[in-house]
């Protein structure tokens, strides 16, 4: 083989490796940059580029992807001079790859320390009880700041989150004991609530009920009422109608003097200890109008003995102005 030959050789060899230095490949979401004889160039962005072999030379890549830094636990003291340790959670976003890459040395750890001086600033305006209901207010002002002070490095913070927020033992039992008391409170007032709340229902229950009750009594008179108004109604038709029936068949004296034996046998049944009779017992009229004491001889019979007791009565026949003795059954 001549000396040409391989002269030729040596150079295609040459220049094949100069062609494989000389080419990079991007991958998406990734960014190069690109230095030559020590100063920057340029940024290489997705796809396929050539560089100048020997005289530019590519850094490492750079990710474009959003970032999780999850940064451990910093004390922190509150405005009421509570310690506490919180650690923080950051989303962060590489935008500028140069400045990324000349902007700041160690861009990761340039956040963790900005993030916890940041994070003691704020909490140490607010009180305990406003840390930890404060959250959202903590992590949009930390996130303020934290992207203002990151811009020059090429950085976008997108969020931060308070992770943990841990305060002293002592504190944490006083804050359950607090929680229970408050439990225990709200129990009680929601039972008292419910008491109040059935013993005002009972009661207008039982209020109802008398009202109904009420009214169902009023409505059971006045039935009661119309159903004997019209019971005496009718017995008052009746004998209105019976005696204009008798009128009208004229009874004669006979009949008459039949129904006052029947009026006497009535009277004789009673309780009645005396009973007037006149002595024309034809006329009924004088019957009836002779009818005039009915006296009950209560006194003689609480004298008399309990064991013999007895019921007498007395007929006095009036006639013609002579009294006569009754005669004892």
């Amino acid at each position: 083989m001549s000396a040409w030959a391989i002269v030729l050789i040596i150079l295609g060899v040459v220049l094949l490796v100069c062609l494989c230095i000389s080419v990079r490949i991007v991958r998406q979401a990734t960014a190069v940059v690109v230095e030559r004889l020590g100063k920057y160039r340029k940024t290489l962005d997705v796809g396929i580029h050539v560089i100048l072999p020997f005289f530019d030379r590519t850094g490492k890549p750079i990710s474009l992807k959003e970032i999780v830094a999850d940064f451990k636990p910093q004390p922190v003291i509150t405005k009421d001079n509570v310690t506490m340790q919180i650690d923080t959670v950051v989303y962060f976003q590489i935008t500028d790859a140069k400045l990324f890459t000349y902007g700041v040395d160690q861009p990761i750890r340039a956040i963790e320390n900005l993030t916890a001086t940041t994070l003691r600033n704020i909490v140490g305006e607010l009180e305990l009880d406003e840390t930890l209901t404060s959250r959202d207010t903590v992590n949009n002002k930390m996130r303020v700041i934290l992207d203002e002070a990151t811009d020059p490095w090429g950085i976008k913070i997108n969020r931060v989150e308070l992770k943990n927020i841990l305060p002293p033992k002592d504190i944490q039992d006083a804050m359950d004991k607090q929680m229970k008391a408050e439990r225990e409170r709200r129990e009680q007032i929601l039972r008292a609530e419910g008491e109040k709340k059935s013993s005002i229902l009972v009661a207008e229950g039982e209020k109802q009920a008398k009202i109904l009750k009420a009214e169902a009594d009023k409505t059971a008179k006045i039935l009661a009422a119309q159903a004997q108004k019209e019971s005496l109604i009718a017995i008052a038709e009746g004998e209105s109608h019976a005696i204009n029936l008798i009128n009208a068949a004229n009874p004669d004296a006979s009949y008459v003097t039949l129904q006052g034996f029947e009026a006497l046998k009535v009277l004789a049944n009673g309780n009645a200890t005396k009973i007037i009779v006149p002595s024309d017992i034809q006329n009924v009229a004088g019957l009836f109008t002779s009818i005039a004491e009915v006296i009950k001889n209560d006194g003689s019979k609480t004298r008399t003995n309990k064991k013999n007791k007895s019921t007498s009565k007395e007929i006095v026949l009036n006639s013609e102005n002579e009294e006569t003795k009754p005669e004892e059954n």
